[in-house]
């Protein structure tokens, strides 16, 4: 065949072959067997294969996995990605309601879908082929996962652009799940491979699109539905003016779209399309938690704006948790990365919703004792935001004779470490060597706030410990490449990415190394704290309590936790190895004492609740902390404000409550203005 004339049947084909992949992954209406399928297919990759230069990056064979990946790449959206408001209280619904009516004049019109429980994800197209896909990540940022959805057969490479013609980029928001089915072949198939199963579909959609390996994303029954444009160029997209238009240009490009959308106006819509969907929901063969209801008129969303979190013009209306009854075989103590040893009902498997359960956290040793439950006992369990699972009661049985009450072990079924009492917690102390705590406090250690070592994450955490290459903490940074290549993922390449990595992370900042180190109740700003305060990783393992108090916002039960975890000798043994040479602590000046007491806000605790129009929450919070303030969490009766911007949450009830002096953003302003004269 001269060139020519395979370049025509290549086009031919790829043509032929998109059309009957959009019939059979999008509109579920396959026109040609597998057979004939698999025949053109064959066909096209024979054609490429004798005129390599005519492969296209679109080509419908491209969209076969390449190689393992070393890490995702960071990519910024092209506009945010917000969360929703969401409730599933319907007194909460009908205020968003109330706002938009007023807001509009009359009843508003929406669009309605279900909120599938899926992995958020942004796909942008240039030129009407696929260029980049991300998560949300944190809503301006996501990981880059484009080798793996390009393997998910319902995402287009190339858009459809016969009916309507694709701008020259476009974004689009979408959500990528498993069927309850795929999910349920997937666990058969990983327990057959003697692996851990995945706990719910969503978990299973997350973790497979963050394979590093596209063959295995490849070969997960991934699907994405679209839902919403984000941003395109140019802005305006002719014929698209609501969000039903929305979703029929993007049906139209070739994505999938949700069947169950709808048009409605009016409270009336909103609850009689809520209690159709929560019938449906166990016939629909994916999860779903709620229904997301979106004003659809784009322009008046784009007056009506949004916070810093969420669009002002959406809103989900969640399902309530799912519940269901079953029968506790056994009560065993699972050890967690923190060391807190939780009470765990292994249940007679019950489906809730679509998925099996067949074990719930009892929390802790108090929350057994409340429940009164025990082996053999009936109880009443749901699903908490259709995943967690929870006994919520024991059902009493008059006739039937009870087990013994249940008590926590008094050594760690992990490592056979005496346990200690905490609070309402049992905790294993031997923070670094225990295996149960092992793997995910090497993933806290290297995580973004810690000591940030690209490459430790979850899996190869899990994979260090199970290899044994890491026992404790120290060995970590006694790994050579050499000992990572026998593990699954690694190459040269990778196993000298990590290696390198742990080295550069060897020399470790102050707050950095205090936070990675997983000490009770030290969280980034309390690192930060600990390591203005006292300058040096040995003056804060040599303080003593009073000394730890002495330090802002460190009071007796926080400074008591911090210094049992220098005191445990597990602790100091594994600390003295991390030391002796293996990771250099960068010291600093301490803050001297007077310099706080200097500040105009000095001593001053601060809560912020609802949104600020002048201000993000980071940047509110730096000024304060600049003139001397401390910004808490909650609202108690030794805070001295709480600054209330739009749609405030119940701390500014509390602060009502508690007569703690309220400031709107103009008061806060204020504040800021006279504070800084003063300073």
């Amino acid at each position: 065949m001269q060139r020519a004339d395979a370049e025509q049947r290549i086009e031919e084909l790829r043509e032929t072959i998109r059309r009957h992949d959009f019939l059979y992954y999008v509109r579920d209406q396959p026109e040609i067997s597998d057979a004939e399928y698999d025949r053109l297919f064959h066909e096209l990759e024979d054609l490429e294969g004798r005129f390599p230069e005519l492969v296209s990056e679109d080509s419908p064979t491209q969209r076969v996995a390449g190689q393992p990946l070393e890490g995702f790449p960071t990519i910024e959206h092209t506009a945010p990605m917000l969360s929703l408001e969401s409730s599933q209280d319907e007194a909460v619904m009908r205020r968003f309601h109330e706002r938009l009516k007023k807001a509009l004049g009359g009843e508003p019109d929406f669009v309605i879908d279900p909120k599938f429980d899926g992995l958020s994800v942004e796909l942008v197209y240039e030129n009407g082929v696929l260029a980049r896909a991300s998560t949300r990540g944190d809503g301006r940022k996501g990981e880059g996962i484009t080798a793996n959805v390009r393997t998910i057969p319902s995402v287009p490479l190339r858009l459809r652009t016969g009916e309507r013609p694709a701008p020259a980029m476009l974004a689009i928001r979408g959500e990528i799940l498993i069927t309850v089915d795929g999910f349920e072949k997937l666990n058969e198939s990983l327990l057959a491979q003697g692996r851990e199963p995945f706990a719910n579909p969503r978990n299973a959609a997350a973790g497979s699109v963050r394979q590093l390996d596209p063959q295995l994303a490849a070969s997960r029954p991934l699907e994405l539905f679209a839902y919403d444009i984000l941003a395109s160029e140019p802005a305006e997209l002719p014929g698209v003016e609501s969000q039903w238009q929305v979703l029929e240009a993007l049906r139209e490009w070739g994505l999938r779209v949700s069947d169950l959308s709808r048009r409605v106006t009016g409270l009336d819509g909103i609850l009689g399309y809520h209690a159709d969907i929560e019938a449906k929901r166990d016939d629909l063969g994916y999860e779903i938690d709620g229904v997301v209801i979106k004003l659809s008129d784009l322009a008046t969303r784009s007056d009506l704006g949004t916070t810093a979190r969420h669009p002002r013009w959406a809103f989900a209306f969640k399902f309530p948790p799912r519940k269901e009854t079953t029968r506790i075989l056994k009560i065993i103590a699972s050890v967690g990365r923190t060391g807190v040893v939780t009470p765990v009902a292994m249940m007679r498997p019950v489906e809730i919703g679509g998925v099996t359960v067949s074990r719930a956290s009892l929390h802790n040793r108090e929350e057994v004792a409340r429940k009164d439950v025990r082996e053999g006992d009936r109880v009443r369990i749901q699903r908490a935001g259709d995943v967690i699972p929870q006994v919520v009661e024991r059902i009493d049985e008059p006739d039937r004779e009870r087990g013994p009450a249940f008590r926590m072990p008094e050594r760690c079924p992990s490592c056979d470490t005496e346990l200690i009492e905490r609070g309402p917690f049992t905790v294993c102390p031997n923070s670094f060597e225990c295996p149960a705590q092992l793997a995910g406090r090497l993933t806290h250690f290297g995580s973004r706030h810690a000591l940030d070592i690209e490459g430790l994450g979850d899996e190869t955490a899990k994979l260090l410990v199970e290899h044994g290459l890491v026992r404790d903490l120290s060995q970590l940074f006694d790994l050579e490449a050499a000992e990572l290549l026998p593990l699954e993922g690694f190459a040269d390449k990778s196993a000298n990415a990590l290696v390198a990595a742990i080295a550069k992370a060897s020399h470790a900042e102050l707050p950095r190394f205090l936070y990675g180190l997983g000490i009770p109740e030290v969280g980034v700003a309390v690192a930060a704290d600990l390591a203005r305060h006292f300058g040096s990783f040995a003056a804060v393992q040599g303080a003593s309590e009073e000394e730890l108090q002495a330090v802002p916002g460190i009071g007796p039960r926080m400074a008591e936790q911090i210094r049992a975890f220098f005191d445990q000798e597990h602790n100091q043994k594994i600390l003295a190895r991390l030391l002796d040479g293996r990771v250099v602590v960068e010291s600093r000046e301490p803050a001297t004492r007077s310099e706080p007491a200097d500040l105009p806000l000095a001593g001053k605790k601060m809560v912020f609740t609802g949104t600020l129009e002048g201000y993000s929450r980071p940047e509110a919070k730096k000024l304060v902390e600049a003139l001397g303030a401390r910004v808490t969490g909650s609202v108690s009766t030794a805070t001295d404000y709480v600054v209330v911007g739009a749609d405030p949450g119940s701390k500014a009830d509390k602060a009502r409550e508690l007569g703690v002096e309220t400031l709107d953003e103009a008061g806060f302003r204020r504040l800021l203005e006279a504070t800084t004269r003063a300073s």
